[in-house]
């Protein structure tokens, strides 16, 4: 009976002993008021996806500024490597081109110094202003080959030869070259566009051309061989490089890969 009754006490204190050890863990300690109090070590880390349309070319690369300029550490900083083709550089109504050394700046003009190029801004022609005696050959039917085409232009440095066709629409590029209705088909400006990309990307390569480079337009009128002047990224809405010249050149347009609102704009004058 003793052993039985000690049983029962032993088993009463073990059950308590539970009891307390479980409500002990039920307890919360708040930190005195103005206590101080480390930064947590748990960082969360915010993933934001890039922008797709970001030019990331060498056309909106920076020469970085000397090491321990002022300017050293701010991200972004130094000069532009290419700067008539920043993205955005053109959209004060400038159109810039890059010339020969040998070249004289016009007002607007910059260069660097002991540079072979010359970076040259031309500003929009004004209403009004001073008038030029321009050269023009409208398109007849006179002028068509058997082909339907207009003639061939030859690119040798890009090994291009390709044929002119009327209009820029898609059925004249998906052939070849296409002629910018309205404009001279010989004398003055000749102005001519392609396709950059897909099976017929005649024009897909005319922004890698260096100043001097010839181009030869081949007509029922003849031949005529131009140097590259200028190697431009002009903008979408900017038709300024089909004008009439006094000169005769030609002006070659296509588009700028992933780039929509701009345009590649080639241009010679006669040699």
């Amino acid at each position: 009976m003793r052993r039985a009754l000690r049983t029962m006490m032993l088993a009463a204190a073990f059950a308590g002993l539970l009891t307390a050890q479980a409500s002990a863990l039920e307890y919360s300690v708040d930190p005195p008021a103005n206590a101080l109090s480390a930064r947590p070590t748990s960082q969360e880390v915010v993933r934001q996806e890039q922008a797709v349309n970001v030019d990331r070319s060498k056309d909106a690369a920076l020469i970085p500024p000397g090491f321990g300029t002022p300017t050293s550490y701010l991200p972004q900083s130094g000069e532009p490597l290419t700067p008539n083709l920043v993205p955005g550089g053109l959209d004060g109504g400038w159109t810039s081109a890059v010339g020969s050394g040998a070249e004289t700046p016009s007002a607007g003009s910059s260069a660097a110094a002991g540079s072979s190029e010359v970076i040259i801004t031309y500003p929009k022609l004004e209403p009004g202003g001073p008038s030029v005696t321009t050269g023009f050959t409208a398109v007849t039917s006179g002028l068509y080959y058997a082909n339907g085409s207009l003639g061939t232009l030859d690119i040798p440095t890009l090994g291009l030869r390709v044929k002119i066709y009327e209009g820029t629409g898609s059925a004249a590029l998906a052939k070849g070259a296409g002629h910018f209705t309205g404009t001279s088909i010989w004398a003055g400006n000749v102005s001519l566009a392609g396709h950059n990309r897909g099976v017929t990307n005649h024009f897909g390569k005319i922004h890698t051309l260096n100043i001097g480079d010839t181009i030869t337009l081949t007509t029922k009128l003849g031949a005529r061989t131009y140097a590259v002047t200028s190697v431009s990224k002009v903008k979408e809405t900017d038709t300024s490089g089909t004008a009439a010249a006094s000169d005769n050149q030609i002006t070659l347009y296509t588009c700028v890969r992933n780039e929509s609102a701009y345009r590649w704009c080639v241009k010679g004058t006669e040699v």
